[in-house]
């Protein structure tokens, strides 16, 4: 790492959603890394949270100089959360001037350019300048009396119904939108737009965390400022959205709004970031049908291997074949993949115990299904939650091996920390788990228990196997998956981009087939 000169500091907004500081996770762990040891770097935190009432869990580095707080639910008034050094005077002032005539003639047009550009298949480039004047106009004009004025609503339904009214010959009944679908899809714009109403300041980099609504900020930026614009993508955003969203129980107009909201943002984010760092190759399988794969660059995660060394068991679980995992309680984690997994291995090794560490908060329904299944399979004293640990590195120590059913990640650190215990991992073939696993430990598909109890059992049964995975996948982390190297790839792409200086929003790749934008910001 380069040492601290002051030719060398540099500015960054680091854009987060619903992570870091406010809850834990992978890449929480990530951006602590990043913040605390990139001392050079003077960060803004960008936080999207779901909820106002959250304290940060991170203890914060001084380089962090200001967090600016975008609780997407739960605020009357998101002023009072987002904007809290703007003066009330100001504040009111905007209320005082978003009038009708106002969202008719600014809000409106970007409204309908937003909803059409949701709908649209080709090359949306163009629509990075709506997100940037929709923006500039709550940098003037007020959130609140905007999106609740009976012109917007007007527009919304308007705009959403064209192509139902135009040719309803083309639609189920079951697929026509009813007044709830309408008023609950406007109230999801209002909400997760409402980074648009937050400021963005300049600085030489903005980082995003995810190609999602965090990453608006980099848009913005672009347009303001010509700021570069990097994208570390942890999970595929647009792919853990479809997976989330197929699996809610809205109706069919409800899914579709949401998956082209999704998918509209992602691809923006994708189009204006000047350089893409998937955490794994497998990213890049996605980002590639989006996106120029010059820009991609993988820099996979690191660990410490003086923090995660091997131990032996610890007395309580000294005497029996364990597996442990660590991994907050909820759907994207396929707990009950594990759980039915762990029934497999109990038929061969009846002893056998599973104990998942890990957040039961995320999301409590799914840890109480969880708990169902457990009693169901009459598992009570084979499979247990233990909770929250506060000492990761003495989590893996406890098992044998290490166990990883998610359905949807990107280099998981787990897995890392695990190997550099020398601890093999029995881990689903999803995101960039085959690229540190191959060879180090054991791979099968997702939502597979059978084949997953089965590897589970391989290692248990077979010590020196076990034993010889553990040992060359510890050397393997040192040899490529450590934070300093991990620090060493961030920081020379830091000074890479801040080193292109200014840049230009990026052009449609055809211009002479796209509309004209006309420039309908706030004089």
């Amino acid at each position: 790492m380069p040492k601290n000169k002051p030719q060398e500091r540099m500015s960054a907004l680091m854009c987060t959603e619903g992570t870091y500081p406010y809850e834990g996770g992978g890449v929480s762990t990530w951006c602590d890394i990043l913040c605390h040891q990139l001392d050079q770097v003077d960060y803004t935190l960008y936080a999207i949270t779901g909820s106002p009432n959250l304290v940060p869990k991170y203890t914060l580095p001084p380089n962090i100089k200001k967090t600016i707080f975008i609780p997407l639910w739960g605020t009357q008034e998101p002023a009072e959360y987002i904007l809290p050094d703007r003066p009330f005077s100001e504040i009111y002032q905007h209320k005082q001037d978003t009038t009708n005539a106002v969202i008719g003639k600014k809000f409106l047009p970007l409204l309908r350019r937003f909803l059409q550009g949701m709908e649209e298949e080709g090359d949306i480039t163009p629509y990075g300048r709506v997100i940037y004047e929709l923006w500039l106009y709550f940098q003037k004009y007020d959130w609140n009396l905007t999106w609740k004025s009976e012109p917007a609503w007007r527009a919304f339904v308007e705009e959403v119904l064209g192509p139902y009214e135009a040719q309803p010959h083309r639609y189920l009944g079951s697929e026509i939108p009813s007044m709830f679908d309408l008023t609950n899809t406007m109230r999801w714009m209002y909400n997760f737009l409402m980074p648009l109403n937050a400021s963005v300041p300049k600085v030489d980099l903005v980082h995003s965390t995810i190609a999602s609504f965090a990453g608006l900020a980099g848009i913005i930026a672009k347009h303001a400022y010509g700021t570069p614009f990097l994208v570390t993508e942890h999970g595929v955003s647009i792919r853990e959205r479809y997976i989330a969203i197929s699996a809610t129980d809205f109706g069919y107009f409800a899914k579709q709004f949401l998956l082209k909201m999704y998918n509209f943002i992602s691809r923006l984010i994708y189009i204006y970031a000047d350089k893409i760092s998937p955490v794994a190759n497998f990213n890049q399988r996605w980002e590639t049908l989006y996106t120029n794969p010059d820009k991609i660059l993988t820099i996979y995660n690191g660990i410490n291997p003086r923090q995660f060394t091997p131990k032996p068991k610890p007395a309580k679980t000294a005497h029996r074949p364990t597996a442990v995992a660590a991994a907050r309680v909820f759907p994207l984690k396929d707990i009950e993949t594990m759980i039915r997994s762990a029934a497999v291995a109990r038929e061969i090794i009846p002893d056998v115990y599973f104990v998942v560490y890990g957040s039961l908060l995320a999301d409590p329904p799914y840890v109480a299904k969880c708990r169902r299944l457990i009693a169901e399979l009459n598992l009570e004293g084979t499979f247990e939650f233990g909770g929250f640990h506060n000492n990761p590195s003495e989590i893996y120590s406890e098992g044998d091996l290490s166990v990883l059913s998610s359905i949807s990640e990107g280099f998981p650190f787990t897995v890392l920390e695990s190997m550099a215990c020398a601890r093999p991992v029995v881990g689903t073939d999803v995101g960039g788990v085959r690229e540190a696993l191959e060879g180090f430990g054991i791979v099968v598909p997702p939502n597979d228990p059978v084949a997953f109890g089965e590897g589970v059992v391989t290692l248990l049964q077979n010590d020196q196997l076990r034993l010889e995975l553990g040992r060359k996948a510890r050397e393997e982390v040192i040899l490529r998956y450590t934070t300093e190297l991990m620090l060493r790839k961030y920081w020379q792409l830091y000074d890479e981009m801040r080193n292109l200086g200014p840049q230009k929003p990026p052009q449609p790749a055809e211009p002479e087939r796209q509309e004209a934008m006309p420039s309908i910001a706030p004089a």
